[in-house]
């Protein structure tokens, strides 16, 4: 029997669809005879050895059989839950976070002129702020299971801010590493004052939120989010290799996706139930709540290096196959068009690696089964959240997790 592949159709289900020809294969699709169904076998068992892999190194998540299922898209909660009035889950995280970049900037009181315009710099409210507004949310609703309080304590709001800065210091390495040009439509600060003080910048964004950190003086909490500063290293370091097999390759892949973007995420989750709630059982839901929310939010993200423009993303395009990285896409792709892997090994660095990549993931299914695997990740971050009591902030969360799903930017 001829293999097939599953095609996500937005509001749809999936279902099969013939392989599509790569660039430069005419005919690729329309094969006949022996060798045509011996290579459609191959790229069929491949691509269940994926899945395998990738249930295997994610054990919470469905089992290879269920992730085939027909499944309909995430539906949007118009009506909470809680019964309460719905309110935008922006605007809701927001009211905790007034003056938000001002008391960062507070924590970052410099003497030194230059050193306090570069620290500053990506402080400007011009974020999406979607960490931090995670992070006040999931500290009301944990506070509302815990005992109906409707308040933020001010460690809590404070894991906030720490979360923020964390997060953008390590923006700021990052582009010295990936040596970029552009972030949130303006130049980096590598490009403005030279890699060298921009390492110097985000090392002391970092230890400014180590005072904070401190300041809250629980114990539990420094260790928890000690742990996003190690990850965030761990993670970019398995962003700088590969592996040569392809089931290893995706779980290396899922597991830098972790450390890098959803380790701060889960850990700043946890640490604020941990500040409201001294049942582990809530610990643990928050956590996992991050965790699977973080890895979807940085699927899509590596969807929209494919599907989106510069001026939308405020970045390059294409970014990560320039760098020689291979995101959810590309390793889906390769699964089409086992040629990739050659490219994926060499990262790219061959003359026209790049746009030959481009155009496999753009004629396969990468982006829609990378954009299929983040919404399974945003329905396991619904099914975690939904344990806690009903309340207007759990279910901004839950409205949260889904957003992550259809943005642009």
């Amino acid at each position: 029997m001829a293999a097939c592949w599953w095609r996500w159709r937005r509001g749809r289900a999936w279902r099969p669809a013939a392989l599509s020809p790569g660039p430069g294969s005419p005919g690729r699709a329309g094969g006949s005879g022996p060798r045509a169904a011996a290579a459609a076998a191959r790229a069929q068992m491949s691509y269940f050895n994926l899945m395998k892999s990738l249930t295997s190194a994610f054990p919470n998540m469905y089992s290879i059989s269920r992730f085939h299922h027909t499944t309909p898209a995430a539906c949007c909660c118009s009506k909470t839950r809680s019964g309460e009035k719905y309110r935008d889950p922006f605007k809701l995280g927001w009211r905790d976070l007034k003056g938000l970049y001002e008391d960062i900037r507070k924590e970052l009181f410099i003497s030194t002129a230059e050193l306090k315009e570069m620290s500053e710099y990506y402080f400007d409210g011009k974020g999406k702020a979607f960490r931090p507004i995670i992070v006040v949310l999931m500290a009301r609703a944990c506070n509302i299971h815990h005992n109906n309080s409707r308040n933020v304590q001010a460690s809590q709001r404070a894991i906030a801010l720490i979360a923020e800065m964390i997060h953008t210091a390590s923006l700021v390495h990052d582009d010295i590493i990936d040596d970029a040009s552009s972030r949130r439509g303006k130049h980096t600060v590598n490009k403005i004052w030279g890699e060298k003080k921009a390492v110097l910048a985000g090392d002391l964004i970092l230890s400014a939120a180590s005072i904070a950190l401190a300041r809250i003086g629980n114990t539990t909490v420094i260790s928890i989010l000690t742990q996003v500063i190690e990850d965030l290293v761990r993670g970019e370091f398995l962003q700088l290799g590969s592996k040569e097999n392809e089931n290893e390759r995706f779980a290396h892949y899922l597991e830098k996706t972790f450390k890098k973007t959803a380790s701060l995420i889960a850990n700043s989750c946890k640490a604020v139930s941990v500040l409201g709630c001294p049942d582990p059982a809530v610990h643990e839901i928050a956590y996992q709540y991050g965790k699977n929310v973080g890895i979807a939010f940085q699927l899509i993200d590596d969807v929209l290096d494919f599907t989106s423009c510069s001026d939308q993303m405020g970045k390059p395009t294409s970014a990560d196959l320039k760098l020689g990285l291979a995101t959810g896409p590309v390793l889906f792709a390769c699964q089409q068009f086992p040629e990739m892997n050659a490219m994926i090994m060499r990262r790219f660095s061959s003359p026209g690696d790049v746009d030959r990549a481009r155009d496999y993931v753009l004629q396969s299914d990468g982006v829609q089964q990378t954009t299929y695997l983040a919404q399974r990740y945003s329905h396991e971050a619904v099914r975690e959240i939904s344990k806690l009591r009903p309340s207007p902030e759990r279910d901004a969360l839950i409205q949260l997790s889904e957003i992550v799903l259809t943005r642009e930017k």
